[in-house]
């Protein structure tokens, strides 16, 4: 499977307990990370990531799947359609 640029957008609600979650799973997947940017949003009580990644569907897939399934995290991507 090939390889494709795309990004991803992550919202983290209530980010003084979830923030450590997501960042050790980013960390385990940094290989497919080319950016990141993230704004705390201190009004809310939360945060906004924004990642550029380079990966294939699968892996795009186990990522967001991860992130996507612990509590208070909302999770968007998508990859272009060639490379």
């Amino acid at each position: 499977m090939q390889k494709r640029l795309g990004f991803v957008g992550i919202i983290i609600e209530d980010r003084e307990s979830n923030a450590m979650a997501v960042n050790e799973l980013l960390g385990h997947y940094g290989e497919m990370i080319v950016a990141r940017m993230g704004v705390p949003y201190e009004k809310r009580s939360c945060s906004a990531i924004t990642l550029i990644v380079d990966a294939t569907t699968d892996e795009l897939g186990v990522l967001t799947g991860k992130l996507g399934a612990l509590y208070g995290v909302s999770v968007k991507s998508m990859l272009s359609k060639t490379k």
